[in-house]
């Protein structure tokens, strides 16, 4: 196995989170489990993980982190720094999905979107970095969606939002790889045994939402042939997730791809558009004239 790792994961207490925060800690590394209210809503979720870390003797902690909040982010990540004396894998997991006419939600609730989806990532993404500046190398992860590349009706402000994260995180592929740091996105495509979306946020605004009438039929309609996929072969394993960021953890520097597509049981869309934009992208940037950031990450 490679050196032990110090990771970082938000959003750990439940789904794709607490299955990567699992499959680092049985891989041999130190791990951080990062979650809200481990002293209240999640304390149960917290505790769960305490008990399977010593029962399995693994290296593994829950630890208080808000994503929207500078204050818990900043002692979350001095916490980790202070015990592990650095970090060396991040993982930005937490999210939130809304579904609903676009113009039915609120600002604000537009908003509360992005403070987790995109402004929680920005914020842990700050907090890590200057110890990954000091220690010369490091890996940021950053768990977006299919739907960060493609766009599907209803779900305007959640493919905005992840649309956001993909550019933040390509931007700083470009900016920390000659600094020794990587950065990578990986996009599951619907999970159905996950919890992210029974929790979305639906929109506030009823009354605009009702005026768009049958279009909530087609909400329906646009899932059958993914369920029926679901029927014929079972649900799509999140430990797929986990598994891809394990191997991304555990590659060599500067050998990690930028994208990972993850849809088992999409049409290959996405795929193919990370495909041709990587193509253009990397031409764009040949031309601007700093290609060898490119070079020297493997594009």
């Amino acid at each position: 196995m490679t050196r032990e790792l110090r990771s970082l994961i938000t959003g750990s207490s439940s789904g794709f989170g607490r299955a990567i925060a699992l499959t680092l800690a049985r891989a041999g590394h130190r791990v951080f489990a990062g979650m809200r209210g481990i002293n209240s809503k999640n304390q149960g979720p917290a505790s769960e993980l305490a008990e399977l870390g010593a029962r399995e003797g693994l290296a593994l902690r829950a630890i208080e982190l808000d994503v929207t909040s500078d204050a818990s982010v900043d002692a979350a990540v001095a916490r980790v720094l202070d015990e592990a004396g650095g970090v060396d894998v991040v993982v930005n997991n937490a999210g939130v999905y809304a579904q609903g006419p676009t113009e039915a939600f609120t600002v604000t609730q537009a908003e509360a979107a992005f403070q987790v989806n995109y402004f929680g990532a920005v914020r842990v993404n700050r907090a890590v970095l200057p110890a990954m500046r000091r220690q010369k190398s490091g890996l940021l992860v950053h768990v977006s969606s299919t739907l960060g590349r493609v766009v599907m009706p209803l779900c305007g402000h959640y493919c905005a939002s992840k649309f956001a994260l993909e550019a933040m995180a390509e931007g700083c592929r470009y900016e920390l790889a000659p600094l020794g740091i990587d950065v990578a996105i990986v996009e599951p495509g619907l999970f159905p045994t996950t919890s992210v979306m029974a929790n979305a946020t639906q929109a506030a605004d009823a009354a605009r939402a009702a005026e768009y009438g049958p279009l909530f039929a087609l909400t329906a309609e646009m899932g059958k042939p993914m369920m029926e996929m679901v029927n014929r072969n079972g649900p799509p394993d999140p430990q797929q997730i986990a598994d891809a960021i394990r191997k991304l953890a555990e590659l060599p520097a500067g050998e990690r791809p930028l994208r990972t597509e993850l849809d088992p049981l999409g049409n290959g869309a996405a795929e193919e558009i990370n495909r041709r934009t990587g193509e253009l992208q990397r031409g764009y940037v040949e031309w601007l004239g700093i290609g060898g950031l490119l070079r020297r990450t493997g594009g």
